[in-house]
């Protein structure tokens, strides 16, 4: 029998909707419901692509006998983090501030004013490991509910009150030195055996690498191994879907041997703009890769990127679902799909040994290496069709589906990056068919809604992310169409953002100031696995005042970046996203227009541009009309009076809006 999630729209909520447990939406009525029974509240956050989500489910969610004791003694909330990033931020805050670490699924059990007593991750439903089971862990708290309360409600308030502690962050400016302290202790943090920074679990610190990319500095040589080792070192991994493409989230061990199998929107979207932006071979192919896997496998029917691919499937159709058995293979299966000799070639090349790299005597694939001879190449283009073909027949991992509006605007981003840099029409086709989603359906009065799913919008509000990354990702469609429709969009959500969500201290809170209200008001300036609210908005304001010309915008990023100096001086690995911005503000960003008949000519002065580190570049056939008298609705600010040079294509650098003679070839923008 159905529970109360079955109304919901969440794929995650709706995967707990035939639990016994008496699940309730995040909500007041749940509130209600635990005063009117004098019963403590059980928060479980998770997400749908989450492994040890799906393990406590089946171990105590679906367990009647668990269910029972939860349903007398509890008020059950489910959320989906996904859906609802200001619950799961501030109770995250609770848990790793109680128990020391983080982590999905969370569990978390508070009083009826949402102040937290107890916190942790999973719970295994038997004693291990001298931990107690979940039902223990449950006995314990409705009894010290009933038989302590007053002592319980006093811890809940302590947290609550530590929780909602003066947020106020010493601002200082993150100056040449402090960047190039930063990148001294990333040095440090660098593992020179296997690339990226830390052991495990190892994740791609994909906007440190951007960081790095952009540093220009006393360490320049430093930082460009740093960043060449790991694009490389992941690119090789078994991280990296060798077959499909994309990366999974994140590696279990120090080498990039064996991922996490889930594939998120959010990490393959920032990872193909970086290596799109890379500009070698290495970059352009696992750029193009990345972006076939996006559109081929993320892909909705409305023109937007669903959120995640699950990390478990079954071997069988309707079999028991296993971390990781849709991508992991053994010898012989190799040899089933390619042959003998093909099948002992990708053995070796992919490193798939009879032992087995991971589990139950299969292998993740790494490539050894990328091979050099051209028959080789094609042969390995072969290899890796003939796998996908037979992958294919392999029951699928299931797919989140909701659309989630910063990470499609992450997704615009990094199409952009590799349609522009790529010769990749399609992937800016793609790119402009979801920056529409996002103005249809999303979008409305220059504020945004969280998610949609089918085609019809959630209820829940933006968070500051949303408002960054989208409003970065119809920045990137400005540039690319110059359409300055897109630059509107991007301004209104910027002005929307400086109003609703600012910081006294010039930061930022991650939720409006008329957003719900929780035991405390959520504000992280540190990055994730995706940026975070304030260095995504920061990217946005930097771009929008290149293309407009506007002060404010370019206040409001050096105010905000201000307030993140101290998380750049003590870990940088953190603040790569808000470093990369950083490295730009001095003299920057370049802003570059270029304006002529599109063709050669104009197309080689963009791809020099491009190459410019975090410089804003725009390309049109024609400025008809773009007279000093022109308004931003007519045209984009930057290329108002930009002209062709004698019918040539021509390229006007400029900082500030200060413009240098402009270029007709390649060599002369620099």
């Amino acid at each position: 029998m159905a529970n109360r999630l079955a109304a919901a729209t969440s794929p995650y909520l709706l995967q707990h909707a035939e639990n016994p447990v008496d699940w309730w939406e995040w909500g007041p009525e749940a509130f209600d419901e635990a005063k009117r029974r004098n019963v403590p509240i059980l928060l479980s956050v998770g997400y749908a692509a989450c492994h040890w989500c799906h393990v406590m489910a089946h171990e105590s969610f679906e367990d009647q006998a668990t269910a029972d004791y939860l349903n007398k003694h509890f008020v059950s909330i489910k959320v989906d983090r996904e859906e609802r990033p200001d619950v799961d931020a501030v109770y995250m805050q609770a848990t790793t501030a109680m128990t020391g670490q983080g982590g999905w699924p969370m569990t978390v059990v508070m009083d009826h004013e949402g102040a937290p007593f107890f916190a942790g991750t999973y719970l295994p439903d038997q004693p291990r490991h001298g931990s107690p089971s979940f039902t223990q862990v449950l006995q314990a708290l409705s009894g010290a509910w009933v038989d302590r309360g007053d002592d319980v409600r006093r811890t809940a308030a302590s947290v609550a009150e530590h929780l909602r502690k003066d947020a106020a962050m010493p601002a200082y400016a993150l100056t040449r030195e402090r960047i190039d302290s930063a990148v001294a202790t990333l040095a440090q943090e660098y593992d020179a055996m296997a690339g990226g920074f830390g052991g495990a679990p190892k994740f791609p610190p994909t906007m440190v690498l951007e960081f790095l990319r952009r540093y220009r500095g006393d360490a320049e040589q430093q930082a460009r191994h740093m960043l060449a080792r790991t694009v490389a070192a992941m690119a090789g991994s078994g991280m990296y879907d060798q077959v499909g493409g994309g990366f999974a989230r994140y590696a279990v061990d120090r080498a990039w041997v064996v991922p996490h199998f889930e594939k998120m929107l959010y990490d393959n979207a920032q990872l193909l703009g970086l290596y799109a932006r890379l500009g070698s071979e290495l970059g352009d192919r696992i750029a193009t890769e990345t972006a076939d896997f996006m559109l081929r496998e993320l892909r909705t029917a409305q023109g937007g990127f669903a959120s995640a691919l699950d990390a478990d499937s079954p071997a069988e159709p309707g079999g028991h679902a296993e971390e990781g058995l849709f991508y992991a293979w053994t010898p012989a299966q190799l040899t089933a799909v390619l042959g003998a000799t093909d099948g002992a070639w990708a053995a070796e090349l992919f490193n798939v040994t009879e032992d087995g790299t991971f589990e139950h005597g299969m292998s993740t694939l790494q490539l050894r290496h990328h091979p050099a001879d051209e028959a080789d190449r094609a042969r390995l283009a072969d290899v890796r069709r003939r796998l996908l073909a037979a992958r294919e027949q392999r029951p699928r991992p299931a797919r989140d589906d909701k659309v989630v509006a910063a990470w499609n605007g992450l997704a615009i981003s990094g199409l952009v990056d590799a349609g522009r840099r790529l010769g990749r029409p399609d992937h800016l086709e793609a790119a402009v068919e979801t920056g529409e989603l996002l103005e249809r359906l999303h979008v409305e009065d220059g504020r945004i809604l969280r998610v949609s799913r089918d085609g019809v919008a959630g209820a829940h509000a933006g968070v500051l992310e949303d408002y960054g990354c989208v409003a970065s990702g119809f920045l990137a469609l400005a540039q690319a169409t110059a359409d300055a429709r897109w630059l509107r969009s991007a301004t209104r959500l910027l002005d929307t953002a400086l109003e609703g969500f600012a910081a006294p201290d010039g930061g930022f809170f991650d939720t409006s100031a008329d957003a719900e209200v929780l035991v405390a008001r959520p504000r992280d300036p540190g990055d994730n696995a995706s940026p975070s609210g304030l260095s995504s908005l920061v990217h946005a304001l930097v771009e929008a005042h290149a293309l407009t010309g506007e002060g404010r915008y370019r206040d409001a990023a050096e105010r905000a970046l201000a307030t993140v100096s101290v998380l750049a001086d003590k870990a940088p690995r953190f603040a790569g996203w808000s470093l990369a911005a950083a490295v730009t503000m001095p003299d920057g960003p370049l802003e570059v227009a270029v304006v002529g008949p599109a063709g050669e000519a104009r197309d080689a002065l963009v791809a020099k541009a491009l190459t410019l580190p975090g410089a804003v570049v725009v390309a049109t056939d024609s400025t008809e009309g773009s007279t000093e008298g022109s308004t931003e609705d007519a045209v984009i600010p930057l290329l108002v009076g930009r002209t062709p040079v004698d019918g040539r294509p021509a390229a006007y650098v400029c900082r500030g809006f200060v413009c240098e003679r402009p270029v007709t070839e390649p060599d002369g923008i620099g």
